[in-house]
């Protein structure tokens, strides 16, 4: 079998074999995160790829113990005098973009750690594969962001006020989790994981139903755990469907006093030490995302994203991320630090639209544009209210 490796020093591996091409995210040791590189050879892989009539099959993977736990962030931290980062964004959003309606079949091995970004190349596919070993999570309000790369699609999309307590919370799923939520298509052991892999590649075709039957005699039905958050459900859809963050927290708080209610408290814990300008930003983007199409967010994203990193309302970013990657003293002082301080007309200001030539240049066709469907109407978690 013809086996041709395009990067092998790269910190994205590109590999061909007969019909079949690879991507493999290669920063082990910074967990693959995303940096500008990255972000570049991804798309000139994905670019080149779909227009090869030869390709026919993409597999993603990460080297090392992680996927992919999301974007560089001191690379931003270094270019915030400088704007340097910027081109990055553009970059990075087009790749979304792309990913979201490739025209191949792609499947997504995710073994490890899926974070922020890094979930951007797993939960749009058609096929995306998770293990025991897999950690999904949006960590994003913790270091002041919002949720990005298309999440506020996808987020909006989840069953009840699921998405916003993951986004709000930064609470983490493991691989079971994924598939229950829709978030991921199919649970493989992780030993069996690069078994998978290779009968893939010896698939040597994109056809999808094949590319899915190869992927089901390796995967399990699953369930989540007595103790998963997913079980719980009634209680999240009962506080994050509150009107603001403040009503959020109060009714949450309202829960945790309730016997049997016990893991509320650290998850609050973690919710308050969040920077209040980004929770703000990140429950009025889902909450927009709910009635956008695919290209709205992308666009609302973009500059949300623009704007946060030119410190148009507040630096919090750049504090997140000294707190937690530069000084490492978990100690964030945020500005303003209360929800109370954060105004709605500063919200208002970074949500408003460019001018036409700044905004991010994408078709608007939703029937070209939307390939991520919504998982979890396939999920445990759909197939069990029915029965309801």
């Amino acid at each position: 079998m013809a086996r041709e490796q395009l990067s092998p020093e790269e910190v994205v591996m590109g590999e061909e074999v007969n019909n079949v091409r690879l991507i493999t995210l290669n920063r082990p040791r910074q967990l693959n995160v995303i940096s500008s590189k990255v972000v570049y050879l991804v798309a000139q892989f994905l670019e080149k790829w779909e227009k090869d009539d030869d390709a026919e099959l993409i597999i993603f993977k990460g080297a090392g113990r992680a996927f992919c736990a999301g974007g560089d962030l001191k690379m931003f931290y270094e270019g915030r005098s400088d704007d340097s980062c910027l081109e990055v964004v553009y970059r990075m959003y087009w790749l979304c973009y792309h990913i979201h309606t490739y025209k191949k079949t792609a499947v997504a091995l995710a073994h490890g750690i899926v974070m922020g970004g890094g979930g951007a190349m797993v939960v749009p596919l058609k096929f995306s594969v998770v293990t025991e070993k897999t950690v999904f999570a949006l960590p994003e309000a913790g270091v002041g962001l919002h949720t990005d790369c298309s999440f506020s699609y996808i987020l909006s999309r989840l069953p009840g006020h699921l998405g916003e307590y993951l986004a709000l919370t930064g609470a983490r799923l493991n691989g079971k989790e994924m598939v229950a939520a829709g978030l991921a298509t199919h649970f493989v052991p992780s030993d069996r994981l690069h078994e998978l892999e290779q009968r893939l590649v010896s698939l040597d075709s994109g056809d999808a139903p094949t590319v899915r039957a190869v992927i089901e005699e390796f995967s399990l039905d699953v369930r989540p755990e007595e103790e998963s958050i997913l079980n719980k459900l009634s209680t999240i859809d009962k506080c994050f469907c509150g009107e603001s963050v403040e009503e959020i927290i109060k009714l949450f708080e309202a829960e945790a006093s309730i016997e049997g209610n016990g893991w509320i408290a650290p998850v609050l814990k973690g919710l308050k030490r969040s920077s209040p300008t980004g929770l703000k930003i990140i429950l009025r983007s889902i909450r927009e995302g709910r009635k956008q199409s695919l290209p709205e967010c992308l666009k609302k994203e973009f500059r949300l994203t623009m704007n946060i990193l030119r410190s148009v309302i507040s630096g919090d970013v750049y504090e997140g991320i000294r707190a937690i990657s530069i000084d490492k003293d978990n100690a964030p002082k945020w500005n303003p630090p209360t929800l109370k301080e954060v105004s709605d007309e500063n919200i208002d200001r970074i949500f408003k639209p460019f001018s036409a030539e700044l905004e991010l240049p994408i078709p608007s066709d939703e029937e070209e544009s939307c390939r991520w469907d919504g998982k979890y109407e396939n999920s445990v978690y759909s197939k069990a209210k029915e029965t309801q």
